[in-house]
């Protein structure tokens, strides 16, 4: 017998990028919004710099023609483009909250808030506060700030 899975695939964030849990043969599957934040934030081209026009969007781009189902991941390109210094961590905020705008212009949540903060050298630790009518939930990603030189 299969058992039939629901929900979308748990990525959990590590060192080098995002990852999955195979539990008794079965990927682990979440049915809240992880995997949502995640993907906005982290899913992208880092190369992509978030202008509608750029050449460097992600390939699962080229085809959706709904623009709030592209994922620009503008707050990772700036983590690669930008020295790290506080003086950029309003920037990186404002990045992330686009990425994120998707989810009050769906409906699918009433308030985003991205708190930045540099928890030591080359990292940035970015918190998102997601309230979806009522319910609450608390993200916390710990990413290597990567400028190149």
């Amino acid at each position: 017998m299969t058992q039939q899975q629901q929900g979308d695939v748990l990525l959990y964030q590590t060192d080098d990028g995002g990852e999955i849990n195979v539990v008794n043969g079965l990927v682990e599957m979440s049915g809240g919004l992880q995997t949502s934040v995640y993907l906005s934030l982290f899913g992208g081209n880092e190369d992509d710099d978030g202008r509608q026009d750029s050449a460097q969007t992600w390939w699962g781009n080229l085809s959706e023609t709904e623009k709030p189902k592209r994922y620009r991941s503008e707050a990772q390109h700036l983590l690669q483009a930008l020295p790290a210094s506080s003086g950029n961590l309003r920037r990186i905020e404002d990045a992330a909250a686009r990425d994120l705008q998707w989810f009050i212009d769906g409906g699918i949540a009433s308030n985003v808030a991205v708190a930045a903060s540099i928890p030591g050298l080359n990292y940035i630790n970015l918190t998102i506060d997601i309230e979806a009518y009522g319910e609450e939930s608390r993200f916390n990603y710990v990413e290597n700030w990567k400028a190149r030189s």
